[in-house]
Formats: structure tokens, C-alpha cells, sequence
């Protein structure tokens, strides 16, 4: 960046390698593009070297410590994305819950949603502005800092994934609490639903103000609803969020950017995941990439969906499981990444060879094909 000038979304370097946008849309690849969900994580020691002495959110709201975490795999490994260093639970922080992490047992709400009347204790209106900036300035930091080497993508939790977590007070097996509200309070449940919409639809157009050239949406906990509870309390929220979101770039003349939706485990509700309006649909490493073809069509671009824990095996065999991910998947409309995110016991020499392996199995399949 030059000078002294303030950082501020515009005037942005050119974008040098947009092959991960591209296929986002559809259009034509050389190669297959390639990222990792969690690439900026604890499997890096330089990332836990970053992080040793600050409370995790705490590091979220520091712009220039989300903006030299988001960048350290790119200094490692020829990704062809970035995404910004942040979490799903500063949507709920925004609406005035305290969430905490707590060492050894994940992220933690002190007073989570019990009753009904819990709600009224939520913001109803939030200034995305005011409460997220932080999030903003770290996207435009970031987005100057990677001087056009890669896209940055933006994200945020979807309003099921966060209402389990706000009513739970934490990671569960069974989400037996929040799928208590949907069966006991669905008119509450809709009210909550909503509320956490309207504040993601701002949040992630605040993103693409800030400089986001992507957006992914989170349905982390798809997998604890059966279709018909997903069906009701799911994917209409996820279909608003996209709408909305596409509606409001519109009316602001913000870029209307590629759009990805990645619910875990909602292997029945492929097809309408297909048609919720987004351009991208993420894949878990459950799915057949041959069924997720057949059940989406040829009018979106998958994104997946290698299992994580394949980068445990040998060099040689992630060499081996990625050919036979990307001949499944075939080179065009599709982005590679795992079916999960990075677990931080992985080897960054093995995350090396899985993206070299998706580079030159899919340069070498469109040479041949």
C-alpha cells in the first residue's frame, strides 16, 4: 500500500489470478481452482504463533491480526482464494449475546436463549456498522494487503446453524435443545429465524462493500434437521439470504459477487439446495461427486469435497484421491477444497500437496481432454 493514505474500500489492486471467480460463474477454467475451508488455522505454527497470547475474540476484532492470519496460507501454499480470519458467532455477539471461547471446549455462551421470552432480550435492530465494523475494516485491510494475488471470499453463518448455537450455549451432538424450540415454538423459532436473516443479509452486503469478491453461507448443523424441519426451518432462510443479499448490491451498485451455500449433511435437500439462488453449492465428503451432478444439474458449480481427514494418508495417495475427485467431478464448474475445514493436527505439507495435486491432475485433465 502506498504512502499513508488512509485504507479505505476503493482503489483496490487489480486482480491478477481470478480462476476461482470464474468458475464460480461458470465460465471456462485452465485449471481447476483450489482452497481449503479453515486455511487460516491452528494446523499452521505461524497462525498459532500469532494467536498465542490473545483471547480468539479478541483477535477477531483486530483488523490487522485477522489480515496477517488470512494471508499466512497464501504465503505457503498457491491457493486460488483467500477467506477472511473471522467467525460465525459475531452475528450473535451483534445481537447482544456473550459469547466466549473457552480453551479445550469451543465457543461458549455464558446465558444462552432458555425461553421465549429470551428473545426480547436480543437487539431487534442492529447496526451492522457499529457492531461488525470490525469485520468490515478487517476485508478491506486484507483485501489491500493481498495486492490482487487472489479473491477474498466473505461469509457468514446461516440463521439455523446460528439459532442452534444461541440456544444450546455451545457445540452439541444432538441439538436436542434448538430442535426443541422448532417443535415446541415455531412461531419463535421464525421470529428468531428472521431476525438473524435480516442481520446476516446486512452483514454480508457490509462485506462486499468492504471489498469481499465472494460470499460463502454456513449451514454448518444442516445435518441435525431431517428434510421436513429443513425444509421449514432452513432452506427458505437460506433462499431470502440470497435474494436479499443480490437485491440489496443491485440497489447499492455494489458488485452482485458469486454466492456459495454449503450446508452440512443435507444430502436430501441437494436439488433445492441447487435452486436457493446461489451460484456455488459446497459439498460435504458424504456425497458422491456423480449423485451431486445428477441431483444439481449442470446450471451451478460444485465446490468440495475431498474428506479431511484424507490428509492424514501419504503424499502419494492425496496425490491419488485427488485425481479420482477431480475425473469424478470433472475440471469445469467445479472448485476444490475439503468436505470439512482443516483440523489443526494436519500437516502443512500435506494441505501443500493436496493443492499441488488439484493444480496438476486438472491442468493435465484439460490438456487431455
Amino acid at each position: 500500500m502506498a504512502g499513508n493514505s488512509p485504507v479505505g474500500p476503493q482503489g483496490f489492486p487489480a486482480l491478477k489470478n481470478d480462476t476461482f471467480l470464474r468458475a464460480a460463474r461458470g465460465e471456462e477454467t485452465e485449471y481447476t481452482p483450489v482452497w481449503c475451508m479453515r486455511q487460516a488455522g491452528r494446523y499452521l505454527p505461524e497462525f498459532r504463533e500469532t494467536r498465542a497470547a490473545q483471547d480468539f475474540f479478541a483477535t477477531c476484532r483486530s483488523p490487522e491480526t485477522c489480515c496477517e492470519l488470512t494471508l499466512q496460507p497464501l504465503r505457503r501454499f498457491p491457493l486460488d482464494a483467500a477467506i477472511i480470519f473471522s467467525d460465525i458467532l459475531v452475528v450473535p455477539q451483534a445481537l447482544g449475546m456473550e459469547v466466549v471461547m473457552v480453551p479445550g471446549k469451543g465457543p461458549t455462551f455464558p446465558e444462552p436463549l432458555k425461553e421465549v421470552e429470551d428473545l426480547l432480550k436480543l437487539r431487534q435492530k442492529v447496526d451492522v456498522s457499529a457492531e461488525l465494523g470490525y469485520v468490515f475494516q478487517a476485508i478491506t485491510l486484507t483485501r489491500h494487503s493481498l495486492e490482487g494475488r487472489v479473491p477474498l471470499i466473505g461469509f457468514s453463518g446461516a440463521p439455523w446453524t446460528l439459532m442452534s448455537y444461541m440456544i444450546e450455549g455451545g457445540g452439541s451432538n444432538t441439538m436436542a435443545k434448538a430442535k426443541r424450540w422448532l417443535y415446541r415454538h415455531p412461531e419463535a423459532s421464525h421470529r428468531l429465524l428472521q431476525l438473524l436473516r435480516d442481520v446476516i443479509v446486512d452483514y454480508l452486503v457490509g462485506q462486499v462493500a468492504a471489498g469481499a469478491q465472494a460470499l460463502q453461507v454456513f449451514e454448518s448443523h444442516a445435518g441435525h434437521l431431517g428434510p421436513e424441519q429443513f425444509r421449514e426451518f432452513a432452506l427458505p432462510y437460506i433462499r431470502d439470504i440470497a435474494a436479499g443479499v443480490k437485491s440489496r448490491l443491485q440497489a447499492e451498485a455494489l458488485p452482485v459477487v458469486p454466492m456459495i451455500v454449503f450446508a452440512k449433511d443435507a444430502h436430501y435437500a441437494l436439488p433445492e439446495l441447487a435452486q436457493a439462488g446461489y451460484e456455488v453449492l459446497g459439498l460435504d465428503w458424504t456425497i458422491p461427486p456423480h449423485d451431486a451432478r445428477a441431483q444439481t444439474g449442470h446450471g451451478i458449480t460444485l465446490q468440495g469435497n475431498l474428506d479431511p481427514c484424507a490428509l492424514y494418508a501419504p503424499k502419494e495417495k492425496i496425490g491419488d484421491l485427488v485425481k479420482r475427485m477431480i475425473e469424478e467431478f470433472g475440471t469445469q464448474r467445479y472448485i476444490a477444497n475439503l468436505g470439512h475445514g482443516l483440523y489443526p493436527d494436519m500437516s502443512p505439507e500435506h494441505v501443500g500437496a493436496f493443492v499441488e495435486a488439484v493444480h496438476t491432475h486438472s491442468r493435465h485433465l484439460n490438456r487431455h481432454n
